[in-house]
């Protein structure tokens, strides 16, 4: 029976949770702190909090909160946007980071993914793929919250992310961030066959049918949710329970 991870992500921007869609027309949702808390108190295996503007900006502004809502919060926790160096890596982690998610540094300057590895283990490193269609089965990756091209192959880029050292890929279709029109299926399939470290599929999901499909379809167990949970479409608690009735094993319920 295969194990399912549900991803609660936050994008963040300044002191607001954000949503919008293909990365553009960014709306404030709420307070991320609450949000966060309730998506742990409802039974999500792990967060994920993305900086929308850190690397624009040159800063990290995330350390403060995931200090604090690390006092409440006792499930893995990902951050992600600015990262430029080993030094910030290391000061998330102390600050109560279980993971750390680099982009636009990676794409800059592979070889952190090597050192980051080396230093503290490639357990606590995600790689994170922003990815948009380019032509048939072609993917371009891009950086700075999918401001920036880079002209690299996703494929490609991943598999060299993986041999550097990455323990987990994000995955995020630009095309279907925020749409709520399922996931890019031929995406994440492609790189998922291409890969043997855990791929968390991001972008897309509106409805039940999506979570199936990617996970039956892409050979996956890892999926990333953001508007469903932020527009209360879906609980947490009801897709677990939708899982389970689709015979996947899920953490409490």
């Amino acid at each position: 029976m295969k194990k399912i991870r549900l991803i609660g992500r936050l994008d963040i921007k300044g002191p607001n949770l954000i949503k919008g869609i293909h990365f553009e027309g960014l709306r404030i949702i709420g307070e991320p702190k609450k949000y966060a808390l309730q998506y742990y108190l409802d039974g999500i295996d792990e967060l994920l909090y993305m900086d929308t503007v850190a690397t624009l900006y040159g800063r990290n502004n995330l350390l403060e909160f995931v200090k604090e809502i690390g006092k409440n919060i006792f499930i893995p926790m990902t951050v992600g946007g600015g990262i430029r160096s080993v030094d910030d890596v290391y000061n998330f982690l102390s600050a109560g980071a279980d993971k750390v998610a680099v982009n636009t540094a990676a794409v800059n300057k592979p070889e952190i993914i090597k050192e980051i590895s080396k230093r503290f283990g490639s357990q606590c490193l995600v790689v994170s793929i922003e990815a948009k269609l380019k032509g048939e089965n072609q993917w371009e990756v891009y950086t700075n919250n999918g401001r920036e091209k880079t002209g690299k192959d996703v494929t490609s880029w991943a598999k060299e992310v993986q041999q550097l050292g990455a323990g987990e890929i994000l995955l995020t279709s630009i095309d279907q961030d925020g749409t709520q029109k399922g996931f890019d299926l031929n995406l994440i399939s492609n790189v998922k066959k291409n890969i043997s470290i855990p791929l968390i599929a991001s972008g897309g999901m509106g409805k039940e049918e999506d979570m199936i499909d990617v996970i039956n379809d892409c050979d996956i167990d890892t999926v990333a949710l953001a508007t469903v949970l932020h527009k209360k479409k879906y609980s947490v608690r009801e897709l677990k329970k939708i899982l389970k009735s689709k015979n996947f094993k899920v953490r409490n319920l």
